[in-house]
């Protein structure tokens, strides 16, 4: 029988600051400890991975002995963002972090924009990504100029109401940034970001967003599948992610409820290889937006569709459940990600249950368990534990 792994991402579900986290400005962080504090949470079937055995994580019932094996990670790269942390858990780590303007961009780089693209800027600052539209909409509407903003992440955020510039035209914007930000300027993600409504009191992003992200600079995991002829599934922004490198088939989904729906369908389907799976309303919906009480819900609406999952696994299939990097709903002293430790849980037939992996360094460690399980051979960041997790 051919071997399958699905690799869901639950974006941003830290386990605790990282003891690096003073330099990020993130000391006392810990997303999990939030959540699974709320009346909203329910974690029974995570406690059964082994959630709750997880070296540091002292929150949450543990259960008798886990039916999965689980780890502490603790990320290597320079950095807290989703790029650089998907990245490394494909096994690429990345040494420097990539830019960030937390002044705005310069002059000369939205001059280019403007040349390149025809449109004049608004804004030009972190923001968020909801107060932005209240605050710059109405002007957008009425000069039709393009709302351009950032965040403590590295990202080039163009938000425009699709009334006045339809949806293909802002992708082709989009597109346009995306060549032009290279070197220095080289953020890891430019982000389309419509909008609806005609005043500030109705503006709603749409689900229409739309991630331009840099080209991975390495081969990943899903390049070394890809050459071994294994199939490489994208589902969510994970296509966005990796600029597509490396990926055989794209799904993508409108958030959570639609990506765990993919993954039950692909759990019917016939193939050898990866399923990657990222769910982002943990972050872009609950995360960012400090909501710890819509983070507890979600989680348990996760936790609640493991079972039915569990029960389409196939004999050589394996699970793994881990995260790009933290956004504590509960930290407040800023609305960005966190540096926290990420949980990694592992279950299937072929894995021995209750294996405590104790903290390894790299998120690298599942690019690697993933092709060892899967026979190919890679010479990717970090090392694999599937001798030590196997039957």
């Amino acid at each position: 029988m051919a071997k399958r792994v699905f690799l869901i991402v639950l974006d941003s579900f830290g386990i605790g600051a990282e003891p690096d986290a003073d330099r990020f400005g993130d000391v006392g962080s810990n997303t999990l400890k939030a959540v699974a504090a709320h009346p909203n949470f329910k974690g029974e079937h995570l406690a059964e991975l082994g959630l709750f055995h997880i070296d540091g994580v002292h929150c949450g019932e543990r259960y008798g002995t886990p039916i999965g094996s689980f780890a502490r990670l603790r990320e290597a790269s320079a950095g807290k963002d989703t790029t650089i942390g998907h990245w490394e858990i494909a096994g690429l780590v990345s040494a420097e972090p990539l830019p960030t303007f937390p002044e705005g961009f310069p002059k000369e780089l939205l001059d280019e924009f403007t040349a390149r693209t025809g449109y004049q800027v608004l804004c030009n600052k972190p923001y968020s990504g909801t107060q932005v539209i209240r605050d710059y909409g109405e002007e957008h509407m009425r000069t039709g100029a393009l709302i351009v903003y950032t965040s403590a992440d590295s990202v080039f955020q163009i938000a425009a109401n699709e009334a006045v510039v339809p949806i293909e035209k802002l992708y082709e914007i989009c597109k346009q940034a995306r060549e032009m930000l290279k070197g220095k300027y080289g953020v890891g993600r430019v982000i389309a970001r419509p909008f609806v409504g005609d005043c500030a009191d109705n503006f709603t992003r749409t689900s229409r967003r739309h991630d331009y992200s840099l080209l991975p600079p390495r081969e990943t995991v899903l390049d070394k599948l890809q050459a071994a002829g294994r199939a490489t599934i994208g589902v969510g922004k994970i296509h966005d992610i990796f600029a597509g490198k490396g990926i055989s088939e794209t799904i993508r989904t409108s958030g959570n409820t639609e990506g765990m729906q993919v993954a039950l369908e692909l759990a019917d389907r016939d193939f050898e290889g990866l399923a990657f799976v990222n769910l982002v309303d943990f972050d872009m919906l609950y995360g960012h937006r400090r909501d710890v009480a819509g983070y507890a819900a979600a989680l348990a609406e996760f936790n609640d569709w493991l079972p039915a999952f569990m029960q389409k696994m196939r004999p050589d299939d394996v699970l793994m459940i881990t995260a790009d990097h933290g956004c504590d709903p509960s930290y407040t002293k800023t609305t960005d990600h966190t540096r926290e430790y990420v949980p990694y849980l592992v279950y299937g037939a072929p894995i021995r249950p209750g294996v405590d992996l104790g903290t390894r360094y790299c998120f690298g460690t599942i690019a690697n368990t993933v092709c060892e399980y899967l026979g190919v051979d890679a010479c990717l960041d970090g090392c694999g534990v599937m001798h030590e997790l196997a039957r």
